[in-house]
C-alpha cells in the first residue's frame, strides 16, 4: 500500500522561509527521520521520536519523550537523535538548548533548519546539504551514507511536491 502523501504544513513553511530553505527539503527531511504511519494511513512526522545509540522510540507525549531524554543522559548516554528532525544531542546539544527545549517542535525544526542552511552555504546543492545533514564527515563510508540518505529524502521530497528539488 502506497503512503498517503500529506501537504507540508505551515509551521514548517514558515521555518523553511525563515532560513531559505526550500519548504520541501526540510519537511523530506523530517518524514525520513521521524515518519510514522498514523491510523487513517497518512505518513507523518513525529514529534516524541528519540533514537537512542540507533534505537528508534516513539513517546505518546512530549513528556514521555523529555522523560526517556533525561533518562538516557542520565545513564551518559549523548547519541541521542532528539524530535522531529532528529538532530543529534551528541553534536549539537548546544544548539538544542535544555532538554524540553530539544523536544519543543518548533525548535527541534528551526535547529535542523539552521544545521542544514550552514551544510548548504557549504556545498551550494541541496542534495548533497541533505546528506551531510545526516553524515556530515569525509570518511569514504559517511560519503556512501550521506548519499543513500539524501537519496531516501528525494524518494519523499518527490511524493509530496511532484516535482525534483
Amino acid at each position: 500500500m502506497a503512503l498517503k502523501a500529506a501537504p507540508i504544513p505551515s509551521n514548517y513553511q514558515q521555518i523553511a522561509l525563515e532560513h531559505n530553505i526550500p519548504a520541501a527539503v526540510i519537511y523530506g527531511i523530517a518524514l525520513a527521520e521521524s515518519g510514522h504511519r498514523l491510523n487513517k494511513g497518512v505518513f507523518k512526522p513525529w514529534p516524541w521520536t528519540l533514537n537512542v545509540v540507533g534505537i528508534p522510540r516513539r513517546y505518546p507525549t512530549r513528556k514521555a519523550a523529555y522523560q526517556g531524554l533525561v533518562y538516557y543522559l542520565s545513564k551518559g548516554i549523548k547519541s541521542i537523535d532528539i524530535g522531529f528532525m532528529q538532530v543529534n544531542w551528541r553534536y549539537h546539544h548546544q544548539k538544542l538548548g535544555k532538554p524540553w527545549q530539544a523536544l519543543d517542535p518548533f525548535h527541534n525544526i528551526r535547529t535542523a533548519a539552521a544545521i542544514l542552511q550552514q551544510e548548504y552555504q557549504n556545498t551550494g546543492d541541496w542534495q548533497t546539504a541533505m546528506g551531510r545533514y545526516h553524515s556530515p564527515g569525509p570518511k569514504s563510508d559517511q560519503k556512501k551514507r550521506a548519499i543513500n540518505y539524501a537519496s531516501r529524502v528525494m524518494k519523499h521530497i518527490q511524493r509530496i511536491t511532484q516535482q525534483k528539488v
